[in-house]
């Protein structure tokens, strides 16, 4: 069995530290072609219906940032995108108006 150094394990610990640094303020761009989608495992998807009155409570509680607001007319409207959306419901359970209903793919 191998004895590991606190000497040993600094420099481990040193030279992955290094490898891995990002410099500050970095951003990690994920290209989602590079991954499944998210709803292609979900039998179920969340849809927006017409009484959305575009509070944007739902945008501000999904944790996958799934959601944005489109214009439509005078009004803004919820827009799920269900390659990003785990199916959580936090949406239709924030939703003051219950706009966002649970619905069976087809």
């Amino acid at each position: 069995m191998a004895t590991i150094t606190k000497k040993t394990f600094s420099s481990l610990r040193r030279s992955k530290n290094e490898k891995h640094q990002l410099e500050k303020g970095a951003i990690i761009k994920n290209n989602p072609q590079n991954y499944p989608q998210t709803g292609q495992w979900s039998n179920q998807e969340f849809v927006v219906g017409d009484k959305c009155i575009g509070c944007e409570l739902c945008v501000t509680y999904c944790p996958e940032a799934a959601i944005r607001l489109t214009k439509r007319g005078d009004k803004r409207k919820a827009v799920i995108d269900p390659a990003f959306c785990k199916g959580c419901g936090i949406c239709a359970e924030e939703c003051p108006v219950k706009a966002i209903t649970k619905h069976q793919k087809r």
